[in-house]
């Protein structure tokens, strides 16, 4: 059987690199440190309690402890990893692989006893799949409201879902079917805890839609582009042909502890002067129109808000305070009289000649000042991975980060289980 899913889990397939793959792996590290940290946010304690009060077979680790069922493992686990916001990002189709499938590749791989080698490859898959089918989705799917890490994220965790069950080609076309009906998320749930709680649906469809069809559950293998199906349904303009070589490759981690949109502006603001806020008559910055309904919160009341605004991690980062650092994003700070007096002498502004990527930031006291950056500029592997682990001892300390990393290193799952589980 062929179906319009083929292409896409084709190209996936073929896209298993040297670098692909220790992007993974870096991306587990990234993943875990970020699910450890976000354990006791409210979303994260909510879905626990929701699948604690449900119970069920103890099949699969829990971040901060406990087991469940492989299917509410991965939701709580999905929206606990992404609760801070500090997780990987692909700018492709704007979305976060990572917290929607490896959730899903570590709670099935767990059920099915699975080296992790192979859940990281299964993660690997999944998360390049992911990104193909944003791909596919397009600008306008996510330009209308849909949040991708959500919907192409729903479709990764799915196929990485498949191959830890070991599906045939044809269960696996249906499964995918079947995440077509189930897949969602929203981006008017941005800056409250249903962004994260998308991620986690995300990682639990794709479990459920897999386990479903490993039973003979049927769907339409052709839901991707059939008459009312995905495509035609969600708004969908992207591209038709899938290209050569592994996405996964240009992963995007972040830095700094908000939106991804923001860090190019963040990056490019640590190339300016930094003057006594008195000094400052005003900053502009110009960034792609497409970032407008994502990370453009004018006057953020709460830290959850501030971390999708322009304005405010403008002003945090120029009176000098660590957006890298989880409690910069506080309520307290959205209310500080000197740091929303600098917010409210920031412009934002577009300009669709930049790419999505880039950002041009202005800063004008007695004389102006201007830098550019743009987060495609290639960073190499070590590099990459020297301040991966440094976030991660940031986010968890040392010890544990250090453990986690030799984990993964040596292709442990029971010590990577035990170290989420704490």
């Amino acid at each position: 059987m062929t179906s319009p899913f083929t292409p896409i889990i084709d190209a996936a397939r073929a896209a298993d690199t040297d670098t692909a793959r220790a992007i993974m792996a870096l991306s587990a590290l990234d993943w875990a440190a970020c699910g450890i940290a976000g354990q006791a946010e409210p979303v994260a304690r909510l879905t626990r309690a929701l699948i604690e009060d449900e119970g069920g077979a103890p099949q699969a680790s829990l971040i901060g402890g406990g087991r469940a069922p492989m299917r509410g493992a991965a939701l709580v686990n999905g929206a606990t990893s992404h609760a801070l916001d500090y997780d990987d990002t692909h700018f492709a189709h704007i979305g976060h692989p990572s917290v929607a499938v490896l959730p899903a590749a570590l709670a099935v791989g767990e059920r099915y006893a699975k080296t992790l080698p192979q859940i990281l490859d299964a993660a690997r898959l999944g998360a390049e799949a992911s990104i193909r089918f944003g791909l596919r989705f397009g600008r306008s799917h996510y330009q209308a409201g849909y949040h991708q890490t959500a919907t192409a994220g729903a479709f990764g965790a799915c196929l990485a879902a498949a191959q830890l069950m070991d599906l045939t080609e044809d269960q696996t076309l249906h499964a995918l079917g079947l995440t077509a009906t189930r897949a969602s998320g929203l981006k008017s749930q941005f800056g409250t805890m249903g962004k994260p709680f998308n991620a986690g649906i995300a990682a639990s469809n794709g479990v459920e839609a897999a386990w479903l069809a490993g039973q003979g559950f049927i769907s339409n293998p052709d839901a991707l582009d059939t008459t009312n199906g995905f495509v035609q349904t969600h708004i969908c303009d992207g591209e038709t042909t899938q290209p050569p070589g592994a996405l996964l490759e240009t992963l995007s981690h972040k830095y700094h502890a908000c939106c991804h949109g923001l860090h190019a502006t963040l990056e490019a603001l640590a190339l300016l002067p930094r003057p006594d806020a008195t000094q400052v008559k005003a900053i502009t910055i110009t960034t792609h129109p497409r970032w407008l309904t994502v990370c453009n919160i004018a006057a953020p009341r709460t830290g959850l808000e501030a971390k999708f605004s322009y304005r405010m991690v403008a002003a945090l980062a120029l009176l000098g305070h660590d957006t890298a650092a989880l409690d910069t994003y506080s309520d307290a700070l959205c209310a500080d009289p000197q740091i929303t007096a600098l917010r409210d002498r920031v412009t934002v502004q577009t300009d669709d000649t930049l790419k999505e990527t880039e950002a041009l930031v202005t800063l004008d006291t007695d004389g102006s000042y201007e830098a550019h950056f743009d987060l495609e500029a290639p960073i190499p592997l070590e590099a990459r991975a020297d301040r991966l682990r440094a976030k991660a001892a940031a986010l968890v300390g040392t010890d544990s980060a250090a453990a986690l990393w030799q984990a993964i290193e040596s292709g442990d799952r029971a010590a990577f289980s035990a170290e989420i589980a704490g």
